[in-house]
């Protein structure tokens, strides 16, 4: 059986290993090859494949509930919709949650992934307590916040051994509703204006219009929320629609997204407007579609996503939209977010500022233009996701990391860069 990434770029043939006991693991990594451990294949890019891949999502038991404290022990393979599903109708979610909640917990550790309220919350990593974790000569070690091995591991790519289970806590809640508010925007002074009115609000989120051009560049659906107070935490998986075939790459293309992105933001009236949304709407509406990474044809997609400072990222995505406006290579998934301070891990991605995610199907020109604006982020002082990349170079990778050596120094120190590799990390260099 092959893994792909969630972009289907690149193809590589790879041999699948399972283990359900920490001892299958280490016969496992006995073996005289490089591995890359593998969750749920929802990375974009190229940082979980590698020819021999470690499969993690089988080992997937919850462990323990502290009720009262609201923390949850569980393994590795455990997936963040299952964590939903079992624990909001007792009260608690996720203090921390990235656009799908298909991911595993290793995948969200490995990718320290971040959500709708960085800018009060911060990364995944804040709410875990502590990690269990198989190193390359088979020692198991548990680390918490502070260790070198928790800075590395927390946005460490899978690249510093095999996250057996995690401790992490919940937040406590009394609904699976959303009290959202969208306002929407002119053009990107609004925008900021939007965002740093509304700043207070635990989640925040903005789809951009990235083909608007000159005065109405920068428009956007900001969406802002917080969690209702009803008491109806009934909540259920909602039945999925499914995208059954790849789309002909011709079918997206500026016509259509420039279409799309015309009907989506005229559909939002003028100014503010509340409703009541629940948890999946709000959070994972991506999550409705299974297969929805087809609509960009056989070749593939990648998602483009770069953080800014604070105080230069106005001037910068002005730039940087300017430039993909004239290109007229656009994304309808477009999506802007305010962040708050960076923590210490070692390769997490955020930074005090804003970040923009765009989704750009594999054509020709596609890499060129992400290499100008690659020289744009740097210019401004961003860096790129490495969760969602799949092109960038050492170069460009290493100016954005200012920890990168303290991570290099360690992968050796434990000999896990002889062990754990994927494509990605021969690509950057970690």
């Amino acid at each position: 059986m092959q893994l792909n990434s969630w972009g289907m770029y690149p193809q590589i043939k790879n041999k699948k290993f399972t283990f359900n006991t920490k001892n299958n693991l280490k016969d496992v990594l006995k073996e005289n090859n490089t591995f890359i451990p593998f969750g749920n294949g929802r990375s974009y890019g190229d940082s979980a494949l590698n020819e021999n891949i470690i499969y993690c999502k089988p080992y997937n038991y919850f462990l323990d509930f502290d009720e009262e404290k609201g923390i949850l022990h569980c393994q590795s393979g455990v997936m963040l919709s299952e964590i939903i599903e079992t624990f909001v109708p007792r009260g608690w979610f996720l203090k921390v949650t990235p656009g799908t909640k298909l991911i595993t917990i290793g995948g969200a550790i490995a990718s320290d992934v971040h959500g709708k309220n960085h800018h009060i919350k911060g990364c995944f990593s804040s709410c875990i307590e502590e990690i269990n974790l198989m190193l390359p000569n088979g020692e198991i070690k548990n680390i918490k916040k502070d260790d070198e091995l928790f800075l590395a591991t927390c946005g460490g790519m899978g690249l510093t051994g095999v996250i057996l289970d995690a401790k992490i806590s919940l937040k406590k809640i009394n609904s699976k509703y959303i009290n959202q508010t969208t306002i929407k925007t002119k053009n990107l002074k609004e925008t900021f204006e939007a965002f740093e009115k509304y700043s207070h609000m635990p989640y925040s989120v903005a789809w951009i219009d990235c083909l608007a051009k000159n005065e109405d560049i920068g428009k956007c659906l900001l969406m802002v929320g917080d969690f209702a107070d009803d008491g109806k935490l009934d909540f259920k998986e909602k039945k999925k629609k499914t995208i059954s075939f790849n789309f002909p790459s011709f079918a997206l293309n500026n016509f259509s997204v420039k279409a799309f992105n015309w009907l989506y933001y005229k559909k939002a009236p003028i100014g503010e407007s509340k409703q009541k949304v629940d948890i999946d709407t709000f959070f994972y509406p991506l999550d409705a579609i299974n297969n929805w990474n087809r609509i960009y044809g056989k070749n593939g997609f990648t998602q483009y996503q770069f953080i800014l400072p604070k105080d230069v990222s106005y001037d910068g995505l002005k730039e940087i939209l300017e430039k993909i406006s004239n290109s007229g290579k656009g994304s309808f998934l477009a999506v802007l977010k305010l962040y708050g301070e960076a923590n210490q891990n070692y390769l997490s991605f955020p930074m005090k500022g804003y970040s923009l995610a765009l989704d750009f199907k594999i054509e020709k020109g596609i890499f060129e233009l992400l290499d100008s604006l690659d020289e744009i982020v740097l210019k401004y002082g961003g860096r790129i996701y490495l969760t969602k990349d799949v092109r960038v170079s050492k170069e460009i990778f290493e100016k954005g990391y200012p920890s990168i050596e303290k991570f290099r120094n360690l992968r050796k120190e434990y000999g896990m860069d002889k062990k754990f590799q994927s494509l990605q990390s021969k690509r950057v260099g970690i």
